[in-house]
């Protein structure tokens, strides 16, 4: 990956991180893989809300989700993270 596409992708993932809700979400699945409703009740959030923001770090590779059943449970992807901190790191300290 060029200077150019770390850049694009660092840029992406710094807007995508830069919602106050998305941040708390993290905060949460840090802890364990949790299920929309339970976190809803920890953030004090409509479901519609909170699958929002799931979706958007969903797409962007940054949380995972498992299916049972009718249930959704979400976690956070460490691979993509340690990516990420490859990617920032290799633009802030790009020679």
């Amino acid at each position: 990956m060029n200077l150019q596409q770390r850049v694009k992708t660092c840029s992406q993932l710094f807007h995508v991180l830069s919602d106050e809700t998305r941040i708390k979400l993290l905060l949460v699945l840090k802890d364990g893989e949790s299920h929309v409703t339970d976190l809803c009740k920890k953030l004090k959030l409509p479901q519609p809300t909170v699958s929002h923001h799931l979706a958007l770090l969903r797409v962007h590779g940054l949380v995972l989700n498992r299916r049972s059943g009718k249930s959704v449970f979400y976690s956070i992807d460490t691979e993509a993270f340690e990516q990420a901190e490859e990617v920032i790191s290799g633009v802030l300290f790009a020679k």
